[in-house]
């Protein structure tokens, strides 16, 4: 029970909580004033005192107004934060013990808790935050800068003058220390700079530039088999199809039903082989322009999420080219560490009270209750022996669908031929293949 409420507060605390929302509002707040202050500074100087005191009253309620959403919004993350407080102290209460603490498996391992940190903050695009944790991890001695890397800014530097983020921390050859430098290259963080310059712009309904990466990477994404490029270029023809009402886009030849037929004819050939279906659906909608919603297309061109979803899929595949994982290991293990302690503090108490301790090398005793989400590595026992599979015991499946391990068919056969215990099939061992889970 408290499992599951730990589940739920955890999706209220990631999911309606954000300190996005709250961030937006500062920035909007940050515009008003912005563009009073240029009124105010233009009346000033052509002596217009009454355009500076109506400037200045207008300007009230709409800053009260923000400055109440931005107390709601901080209001939510802080009720969810002591929410999920609440519930991982309740979830260890009753657990009738604590975790022991004569032991800690990762004090020699600071380096790679260092490492995985200044990792997330830069996967998170939190690079100026990531320069001053890793200037504050490591010695003195080994992040000064010397004359030379303050007179050579890295490709990072070079990438974020451009962008919106913050120039005056930067991460520099100098700020990374040898022992990071393996996951921290400057290429690695002009490769997330990019990263989040294309999601900024998929955020701002902006498809080209992700577009153009797919295309200067298809060939390693379709040795993955991704679809992405595809589903940028058919959101894109979507885009142009609802017009200038709904996309914003100037009014032109390019724009509209008459654009998405140029773009198609101009981008849909290649995928042709595999998505002729999906393509014939998009033309087949041009008939229904008018009355879209009332055609059977409709459902094609809701893309109410569409842009969520494509910049989730572009995150994966960009992060799947570097060799990383879409999620951060490190919200992946803090999460996962949250939700599965409170049995490992009742098991631990249950084991002390027992005096006995787990026996099995690097496994724990009990399956960790986790979301499917978050199981990497299936576990697979063999209904016969009820032993778990290993490399040298690997799992077979029958050709009847039935698996077990291999062993276990090895006993069961009588030469070279077997009996499935489940069922009336029978065959020979060669017709076993071996699975992986």
């Amino acid at each position: 029970m408290a499992y599951l409420q730990l589940q739920r507060d955890l999706q209220k605390l990631t999911g309606s909580a954000k300190l996005a929302d709250a961030v937006e509002d500062v920035d909007e707040i940050i515009e008003l004033l912005t563009a009073a202050r240029d009124k105010i500074a233009k009346a000033q100087e052509a002596g217009d005192t009454h355009t500076m005191s109506l400037t200045l009253t207008k300007l009230q309620n709409p800053v009260k107004e923000q400055l109440d959403g931005l107390n709601t919004n901080l209001r939510h993350v802080y009720k969810a934060q002591n929410e999920f407080n609440k519930s991982l102290k309740t979830a260890f209460s009753k657990a009738n013990g604590s975790l022991p603490t004569d032991l800690d498996p990762m004090a020699s391992h600071t380096a790679l808790i260092n490492r995985a940190i200044a990792m997330h903050l830069l996967r998170e695009g939190q690079f100026g935050v990531a320069s001053t944790f890793i200037n504050e991890a490591q010695p003195q001695s080994q992040t000064a800068p010397t004359p030379h890397t303050q007179q050579s800014p890295s490709i990072l530097q070079s990438h974020m003058a451009s962008s919106d983020y913050p120039t005056d921390t930067l991460i520099t050859d100098a700020d990374i220390p040898s022992d990071l430098t393996a996951l921290q290259s400057q290429a690695l963080q002009s490769s997330f700079a990019d990263m989040y310059s294309i999601l900024s712009a998929l955020k701002a309904h902006n498809l080209l530039p992700a577009i153009n990466w797919a295309r200067e990477n298809c060939i390693e994404l379709e040795a993955r088999g991704s679809n992405l490029e595809f589903e940028l270029c058919k959101l894109q023809f979507i885009w142009l199809f609802k017009g200038p009402t709904v996309n914003g886009l100037p009014d032109t030849l390019d724009n509209g039903v008459q654009g998405a037929l140029q773009y198609a004819r101009s981008n849909f050939g290649r995928f042709q082989q595999r998505h002729l279906r999906e393509i014939q659906q998009l033309s087949g909608a041009m008939v229904y322009s008018q009355a879209l919603e009332y055609s059977p297309y409709n459902a094609i061109f809701d893309i109410s999420a569409a842009f969520e979803e494509v910049a989730s899929s572009f995150t994966r595949e960009f992060c799947s080219l570097l060799g990383l994982s879409a999620e951060s290991p490190l919200y992946v293990a803090a999460t996962a560490g949250a939700l599965a302690l409170p049995q490992l503090v009742k098991y631990t108490s249950m084991a002390k009270a027992k005096g006995t301790e787990w026996t099995t090398a690097q496994e724990l005793a009990f399956e960790t209750p986790l979301p499917r989400s978050m199981l990497y590595h299936s576990i697979f026992v063999c209904p016969v022996s009820k032993e778990q599979t290993t490399d040298e015991n690997p799992p077979v499946i029958l050709p009847c669908g039935h698996v077990l391990a291999r062993e276990s068919l090895q006993r069961l056969a009588k030469g070279t031929r077997y009996k499935c215990p489940y069922c009336p099939s029978e065959g020979v061992i060669r017709d076993a293949k071996e699975i992986i889970l």
